[in-house]
């Protein structure tokens, strides 16, 4: 018994159950797809942000994340370091973060006091009608996906093989941005997303 409550006290705070997958009626984003199109989302600098505002990037990589995810915030030291490395405004590649959960600890005040206490350099977009996300058919916080100059698809999946840090053995996203730069396709185009999953709301609620 303590094991089943366990389970769906987890399952709960990851969003595992009590919702629906908006992205339903949404064509699976596929290796070779454009990139879903966002426009004036609210990030936590007060800003609007679009997908277009990015084109002088060479390679966007865009990851959904959250707050409320445990998976989520364990990840979130190797995102920053991905960004100080790979980021910046003398460099080609841009990281966007996107947020589409609808509980009060995902809203953007919390957003805006989550980046401030970790020193998040990169954009952080809120997008509350969830519409980019089910354009993307994410399903998971954190899930990445890389876009090469071209913006078409070139990596959808995990950072790295493990969300235990000390344990991982191989990276996926890093090798994906690398090959982008060069117009290459990686060597691991496609792996499973892993975290909480994206808290989306049921269409006829």
């Amino acid at each position: 018994m303590k094991r089943i409550i366990l389970f769906l006290t987890v399952a709960s705070t990851c969003g595992l159950i009590g919702f629906a997958h908006a992205a339903d009626d949404e064509k699976p984003l596929k290796i070779g797809d454009p990139a879903p199109a966002w426009v004036d989302l609210p990030g936590i600098d007060g800003k609007k942000h679009s997908l277009k505002d990015l084109k002088d990037k060479d390679v966007v990589v865009v990851v959904f994340t959250c707050n409320s995810c445990s998976v989520a915030a364990a990840y979130e030291d190797r995102v920053l370091a991905f960004h100080k490395k790979h980021c910046g405004p003398d460099k080609k590649v841009a990281l966007v973060a996107i947020n589409v959960n609808l509980i009060p600890e995902d809203a953007l005040p919390k957003m805006q006091e989550r980046a401030k206490a970790k020193g998040f350099a990169f954009a952080y977009l809120f997008d509350e009608t969830q519409k980019i996300a089910g354009a993307f058919d994410a399903h998971f916080t954190p899930e990445f996906f890389v876009f090469g100059k071209d913006r078409k698809l070139v990596y959808k999946g995990a950072m790295d093989n493990t969300s235990i840090e000390k344990n991982v053995k191989m990276n996926y996203l890093e090798p994906a941005v690398e090959a982008a730069l060069k117009g290459e396709k990686p060597a691991v185009e496609e792996t499973t997303g892993r975290g909480c999953k994206i808290r989306y709301v049921r269409k006829n609620e």
